[in-house]
């Protein structure tokens, strides 16, 4: 069984994050491991009409933010690494600069003192050159930064399809498969609306 940790923040973009608990959900040989800020509860209210009991009930695992001592806080708790999505800008912040004050600044933390894989998932426009900074510390620190880009080429024509389409990217960096997920494909041409 692989573990995955998933960590969600206040930033824009909470339906990512739930569609990555979703396709997470339909791997059976995954766990996932989830944390999630106040900030990212208070998403949720704003962006969904989901509750968080709903967003809590997709996760194997659940942790209290304020929980520094929970087993995701130590590496020895084996876990393939985290994603954070969305990645507020404090949060990338906290990351760079270690400062673990919270559960998800702590495991994030340790999987990269662990050597583990820790995907960044920022969501904030225009990025000030500070945000700049704190990403290319953050890949500096072996951190892999993916950032929800519009796709185009491969006919996601609606939000869910660009969602499906940015948590495909985000877990081929786990050599993990994502239904519904549309990868680049030189040969498929974009299905034509007009006939």
């Amino acid at each position: 069984m692989k573990r995955l940790i998933v960590g969600m923040t206040g930033a824009s973009g909470a339906v990512m994050g739930m569609e990555l608990l979703r396709a997470l959900k339909g791997m059976p040989d995954v766990e996932s491991h989830l944390v999630v800020t106040e900030g990212a509860e208070a998403t949720f209210g704003y962006e969904t009409e989901l509750s968080m009991d709903e967003v809590r009930g997709m996760a194997d695992v659940v942790y209290d933010n304020g929980d520094i001592g929970a087993a995701i806080s130590s590496g020895s708790f084996e876990t393939e690494g985290m994603i954070v999505i969305p990645c507020s800008m404090k949060t990338v912040a906290g990351i760079v600069s270690g400062y673990s004050s919270n559960l998800l600044l702590r495991a994030a933390d340790v999987c990269m003192k662990e050597g583990r894989k820790v995907v960044l998932v920022p969501r904030e426009m225009p990025l000030s050159r500070i945000h700049l900074r704190n990403l290319k510390e953050a890949a500096d620190s072996g951190c892999v930064i993916v950032p929800p880009m519009l796709t185009f080429y491969n006919g996601a024509d609606t939000v869910e399809k660009q969602v499906r389409h940015i948590v495909g990217k985000v877990l081929m960096q786990f050599g993990m498969e994502c239904e519904g997920f549309r990868p680049w494909n030189p040969k498929q041409k974009v299905p034509s609306k007009r006939q």
